[in-house]
């Protein structure tokens, strides 16, 4: 008989909507339900809670079999129609009259990675795994996190930002930016976006209106950044004010970098875990992937990517995510089960780890 009821958050109003669900079923089917009881809040991509039925119907979907044989404007139709009519079935935000425990927010993105979700469990006094509202919002952020992490001393690709407004009302302005600090490659970033949403890869000067244009549909802030010539790393990190950093694993892109259509669709990237190097850099790469979790103040959970540039040999620190994937294909699970912590004591560790927390 499970003895705590886990709110599973998921869905959400961010462009990893449909990610967000497939990280959110593979949750699921790994909570101990002799531990815990599930309960199912699906937020629609407008905003809307839902419980019961309708939440259930959609964490039940084959999401990665849609996305293969879809296009994300079809995927969001069929989410659409399954949410109509379906008033009974609105959650009210009535907490502590479901009997819920503690949360689990399996929001990417906006809306639900960047410490809105996680500020409105605390109103209601509900625990939640993975970070607190300020780390959230910090690491949400990549050209704040890439200040922390600076200062934190570690080593950062040179980067600018521009004001998507600021675009909008004079182009040329910021292309003459770009092209001062800039030549090819580099990259074209949405500064609060994850999943590689919106991200562009420019190789010549023809294409960077196109790019900013791209990323300014999808953000307020983006970020111009050299593209580092490197292996790309990533170490998962878990636990509160000790966290243990897993082994590394690295990407090696089945395109011209790791994207949305690579992770999620084409499934054409190679991932070795653990990572072939080194253990001196290896150890680098934890103690580098620690320093950050804890400058930044985050509790939980995190993956943390980094490029080892190969012309150096230095460490470049890329980015963290504080909501990592879930997914079959994701590699937080699949590097702390390479670590020794399968899926379902990972998730059993990140709900002990959130009701260890204290709530306001």
């Amino acid at each position: 008989m499970s003895d705590r009821v886990v709110a599973l958050l998921f869905g959400g109003k961010s462009p990893e909507h449909e990610i967000s669900i497939i990280s959110a079923k593979a949750i699921a089917e790994h909570i101990d339900k002799q531990k815990y009881t599930i309960y199912p809040l699906y937020i629609s991509q407008n905003g809307e809670w839902f419980m019961g039925r309708t939440a259930q119907e959609i964490l039940d979907l084959d999401m990665s079999s849609l996305l293969k044989q879809h296009s994300l404007e079809e995927t969001g139709y069929q989410l659409r129609n399954m949410t109509e009519n379906r008033e009974n079935d609105l959650f009210r935000f009535d907490f502590q009259q479901k009997g819920i425990d503690v949360a689990f927010p399996v929001l990417h993105g906006t809306y639900g990675e960047d410490g809105k979700v996680q500020g409105l469990l605390e109103i209601f006094g509900i625990p939640y795994t993975g970070c607190g509202v300020q780390a959230s919002a910090i690491t949400m952020d990549k050209a704040v996190t890439k200040i922390c992490a600076a200062a934190a001393g570690l080593n950062i690709a040179e980067y600018i930002t521009a004001s998507s407004n600021d675009y909008l009302i004079d182009p040329s302005a910021i292309l003459t930016m770009v092209e001062e600090y800039f030549s090819p490659p580099f990259f074209v970033k949405p500064a609060t976006l994850g999943s590689s949403v919106g991200i562009s890869k420019v190789h010549d000067m023809d294409t960077l209106p196109e790019a900013i244009e791209a990323a300014c549909r999808l953000d307020e802030k983006i970020i111009i950044e050299r593209a580092v010539n490197g292996r790309e790393v990533e170490v998962a990190l878990l636990g509160n004010e000790n966290p243990i950093a897993s082994c590394a694993g690295e990407i090696e892109p089945g395109g011209d970098f790791y994207d949305y259509t690579d992770k999620y669709i084409g499934n054409a990237a190679k991932l070795h875990i653990p990572a072939k190097i080194d253990q001196k850099t290896h150890a680098s790469l934890q103690e580098s992937a620690i320093k950050i979790y804890k400058a930044l103040g985050c509790s939980g959970m995190a993956r943390a990517d980094f490029f080892i540039e190969h012309d150096s040999g230095r460490l470049i620190f890329n980015e963290i995510n504080t909501i990592p994937g879930f997914t079959g294909i994701s590699m937080y699970p699949m590097l702390m089960e390479n670590s020794g912590i399968g899926f379902t004591e990972l998730v059993d560790k990140l709900l002990q780890f959130a009701l260890e927390k204290t709530v306001p």
